[in-house]
């Protein structure tokens, strides 16, 4: 019996979230890692050396032929002008040369954020709510999005909400040093471990070689949004660090549903912010 090859993936970008995709066990894929710079890629991804927004780049790393890629931006900066050039040439360059392309993916996975929601009082947000993005990081991210529907391979938007997890610990170590929050602290927040991240590509490149008709739009995000004041309490008491934080009058933020995930049978490592943080103190205590 022959042994089926393993398919082609290209993350493109391919930081943190791309690396720890293709580090999970898995032999059905053999993945490439486009970037800039990719000498300091694990051995485990094949670099490729490429600028995302460059075409003449892109259309000769399609001739390798990718059925499935991942896409995974980080700014150079926080800046409108790094964002656009980042986010929205990219989309346009990468579908330009898809669309062009002799050996085109079946599947691209763009990864949005749910900054591109603009509701701030406390509201439930899903894949059918309307968008209106309230600073320039989300109105580059929605006009990204746009241009990446023009591909004419199958396509899911990933709008994930704030990432956590090893080397993404900013707030454990705020609170650790009990530092007072800037944010309102009754605003609703949103999460996701960075693991959960990489499994959710995974089940998406899984259910989608099965055959499997994915939406074009889902929100990555885990079971339970929590407001500030609560999460920053609760991170004090596991790490046994006193704070004086209360919660304000006024509900700010908005509250993300993964109803549609749920209902593609993903299964989170991490259902909320209490395991994935409690892994992580876990091995920051025993570190």
């Amino acid at each position: 019996m022959n042994k089926k090859l393993p398919v082609n993936v290209l993350l493109a970008g391919c930081g943190d979230l791309g690396i720890c995709t293709a580090a999970r066990p898995n032999d059905s894929y053999l993945f490439y890692g486009l970037r800039r710079e990719p000498r300091r890629l694990p051995k485990f991804i094949r670099p490729l050396r490429a600028d995302l927004t460059n075409f003449d780049h892109v259309n000769d790393v399609m001739d390798i032929g990718f059925q499935i890629i991942i896409v995974t931006i980080t700014p150079d900066d926080h800046t409108q002008s790094a964002y656009r050039s980042a986010y929205v040439a990219s989309a346009q360059t990468l579908v330009k040369a898809v669309n062009k392309s002799k050996k085109p993916p079946s599947l691209v996975i763009w990864t949005s954020s749910t900054s591109v929601y603009g509701q701030k009082s406390g509201e439930w947000v899903d894949e059918l709510s309307p968008v209106n993005p309230e600073n320039y990081r989300g109105q580059i991210l929605l006009e990204a999005e746009n241009i990446i529907r023009k591909l004419s391979c199958s396509k899911v938007v990933l709008r994930f909400s704030g990432i956590y997890g090893p080397g993404r610990q900013h707030l454990i170590d705020q609170v650790l040093a009990g530092k007072e929050s800037k944010r309102n602290l009754s605003q609703w927040t949103n999460r996701i471990h960075s693991d959960d991240c990489a499994a959710l590509f995974c089940h998406f490149m899984d259910l989608h070689l099965k055959g499997q008709v994915l939406h074009e739009l889902y929100l990555g995000t885990d079971c339970e949004p929590v407001k500030q004041f609560a999460l920053r309490r609760w991170l004090s008491s596991k790490l046994d660090v006193q704070l004086k934080d209360v919660g304000t009058a006024k509900e700010s933020g908005r509250r993300c549903r993964n109803e549609r995930l749920l209902d593609s049978e993903f299964k989170f490592l991490f259902p909320s912010y209490k395991e994935g943080y409690s892994e992580i103190i876990k091995s920051f205590k025993l570190s």
